[in-house]
């Protein structure tokens, strides 16, 4: 298939042909550059939109679950897979779009040399059919110019009536045109020998060599786009491992999802480590008409019942309850936050645990320095030259000063995630049975964990140094949690019983002992004012036993008993109760209780 032979009469039709070749090809390569405009548009698009879906610093809690780890997981792989559609457009550019360009230009440059030689291998030809015409003409001019001549001398040779020298002229002139006539007969033979050879070559081998010439650049070109489409298969596929890769860390992803860890997360994040309320119980009327009977056990009416007590009488203003701690009012503010007493127990003991887990991790860190900095003090002992020892000593001392430092909140914290561990994992001392007869329902640990966090630290605290001191565990045992002032009277209590009076707690009970002389007196340091018995705003349930401070402002209460609300908490960490028999009136620590306020007093005083 010889374009040459085959198509020697469409040269025109070849020339338009190869230049829509050329244009198609343009075609292609404006089809790839705009697919890689659209595959850097996708990939930007899916980075924005994993950026967009990041998780923010105050989300970081909610992807502890294991749907939030997985969805996290699934953004990075989808990231990763932006990436990879990024390396298909660099590619296909830099493969395709750049390498097709540059052949365009070339088929063109190349296109129009063979043009051109074409045209001039059709001018050669063109000039040759025109020597050959215009030989042809000059023969049948001089031939005729001859036939006229001999008729001529004819005519002058059978006219008798002419002269021998007239005769003569007219032969003469007839040989001459005869003459002519037979050069130019050869002219034209010579010329039409050489033009049929010009249009033999062009026809059959300068025209041919043409357009083979135009076939190898129009077979070049379709090769080329086959080339470049393949080529683009081949870079897609090359990313089509790391991609399934992305899609496999999808499919795991996935698969991480566990509902039943995720559900146990929810219990670890909110349990409070509290106990669930007893059984109501029946209370009798304390109407009027009971009061006369002996056997009714001092009732009482919440609308009608008159002052008469001591408590009610002499009742002191809340300021006098804050004021056995005013020295130590500071100190409660931060402490408040530091042993994390504001939180429910459970909550707690996790927050103690990862307190811990840093301070210990600080302390190793610091030893290794100090480690270190003794290695090159020795190295510098050993050789002068090297540095100066003293250098080495002041540091060493901050490092000494930064352990000790560090050891003592260990120590504190570790006593505090004891006595937590204690209040979560222990029962009660003071369980009450529910009206059906069943017991009431101890608080556990969270996670199969928390004892093995508890050995931990308590492992810890020994290989540091830093052990928690007897008196962590003589407030733990009381099964209370620490919180606001509450926290701070059961430890100054549990303290001052156990006898522990470590440096942790000296100053505090110092205040307690502080209170305790100003006690002797109390019409002295308190105020005091008369009132009408307060109406009930509501009832409580002990979760904790309390024991009273001495003062006469607290009252002591049993775990599981069950008071009535006097006053809420206004923010100070107490609420008002009175025993319901006794009429004894306090304050008892707010996070002890449950309380449960009475939609309407009157409509449901008792």
């Amino acid at each position: 298939m010889n374009w040459g032979v085959e198509l020697w009469d469409q040269y025109d039709n070849l020339a338009a042909h190869t230049h829509k070749g050329i244009e198609f090809l343009d075609k292609y390569g404006n089809f790839v550059k705009e697919r890689c405009a659209i595959e850097l548009e996708y990939a930007g698009k899916l980075r924005r939109l994993v950026k967009n879906y990041q998780p923010k610093r105050k989300e970081e809690d909610e992807y502890q679950y294991t749907a939030c780890k997985a969805f996290r997981q699934l953004l990075q792989e989808l990231g990763d897979f932006a990436g990879q559609r990024e390396v298909v457009a660099e590619n296909l550019q830099s493969n395709v779009v750049r390498e097709l360009h540059l052949l365009a230009k070339e088929l063109r440059e190349e296109r129009k040399q063979h043009l051109n030689e074409g045209a001039k291998q059709m001018a050669v030809l063109s000039t040759a059919v025109g020597a050959l015409e215009r030989a042809r003409r000059s023969y049948e001019r001089a031939a005729r110019e001859s036939e006229r001549a001999l008729d001529a001398f004819q005519k002058a040779d059978a006219d008798f009536n002419l002269s021998r020298a007239e005769v003569e002229k007219q032969k003469t002139n007839m040989k001459l045109r005869s003459q002519a006539c037979e050069d130019a007969k050869q002219e034209y033979m010579d010329q039409l020998r050489k033009t049929n050879e010009a249009q033999r070559q062009h026809y059959e081998q300068r025209l041919p060599h043409v357009f083979k010439q135009l076939q190898d650049l129009d077979e070049k070109r379709i090769k080329n786009i086959k080339n470049f489409m393949l080529s683009s298969v081949d870079v897609e596929r090359k990313v089509f491992p790391i991609i399934m890769q992305c899609l496999d860390g999808m499919e795991q992803a996935a698969k991480s999802i566990n509902e039943k860890e995720d559900t146990q997360l929810v219990i670890e994040r909110y349990k409070s480590g509290f106990v669930p309320p007893d059984d109501f119980r029946f209370e009798p009327a304390t109407g009027a008409d009971a009061t006369d009977s002996a056997a009714a056990p001092h009732p009482h009416n919440h609308l009608t019942a008159a002052r008469g007590t001591v408590s009610g009488n002499r009742i002191k203003k809340r300021g006098g309850l804050l004021s056995i701690f005013s020295s130590n009012k500071n100190n409660m503010s931060v402490d408040g936050k530091e042993d994390y007493s504001d939180l429910p127990p459970n909550q707690r003991k996790k927050k103690l645990q990862g307190k811990v887990q840093e301070l210990t991790k600080q302390v190793g860190q610091v030893q290794a320095s100090m480690e270190g900095l003794m290695k090159m003090k020795g190295v510098y002992e050993t050789n002068p030259t090297l540095g100066d020892p003293m250098t080495v000593e002041g540091q060493l001392n901050e490092c000494c000063d930064k352990v000790k430092k560090l050891r003592a909140q260990l120590r504190k914290y570790e006593e505090l995630l004891v006595e937590a561990n204690n209040q979560v994992c222990a029962p009660p001392l003071h369980p009450t049975a529910r009206t059906n007869g069943s017991a009431p329902t101890q608080a556990t640990s969270i996670g199969s964990n928390s004892e093995s966090l508890s050995r931990s630290a308590s492992e810890s605290s020994v290989s540091t140094g830093a052990g928690a001191g007897a008196g962590g565990g003589g407030r733990a045992a009381g099964g209370s949690p620490e919180s606001g002032l509450g926290g701070e009277l059961a430890a100054a209590h549990a303290d001052h019983t156990n006898g522990d009076h470590d440096d942790h707690n000296h100053d505090h009970d110092h205040d307690h002992d502080h209170d305790q002389d100003h006690d002797q007196d109390h019409e002295s340091d308190f105020d005091y004012y008369y009132e009408p018995d307060l109406q009930p705003l509501g009832y409580c349930k002990a979760l904790y036993a309390f024991e009273a401070n001495g003062t006469g402002s607290t009252m002591r209460m049993e775990c599981g008993e069950r008071l009535l609300v006097l006053e809420t908490d206004a923010g100070d960490g107490w609420t008002r109760v009175r025993r319901h028999h006794t009429r004894e009136e306090g304050f008892v620590p707010t996070t002890y209780i449950a309380t449960t306020l009475y939609a309407d007093a009157h409509a449901h005083a008792h």
